[in-house]
């Protein structure tokens, strides 16, 4: 099972959401709050239509409950 990893910095709660790459993370600002881990539901989301796979593909690998997170991608 091979995939790809990729660091994020999630900025929940914002007033507008935006993707930027910062090196090798990207920095992604989410409409969405941190509570009943929409935020966290909404980055996957973003992640998986930018990859162009499917939500069930993103994991949250670490970082469930703080802003800097590590992604995994499953073919």
């Amino acid at each position: 099972m091979l995939g790809m990893y990729i660091k994020v910095f999630v900025t929940p709660a914002a007033k507008r959401e935006k993707v930027e790459e910062k090196g090798e993370t990207l920095a992604i600002s989410v409409r969405e709050p941190a509570l009943g881990n929409r935020a966290n539901d909404r980055v996957r989301e973003i992640v998986a239509k930018r990859f162009g796979k499917p939500f069930g593909k993103v994991r949250i690998l670490t970082g469930h409950r703080s802003r800097g997170k590590m992604l995994s991608i499953n073919n």
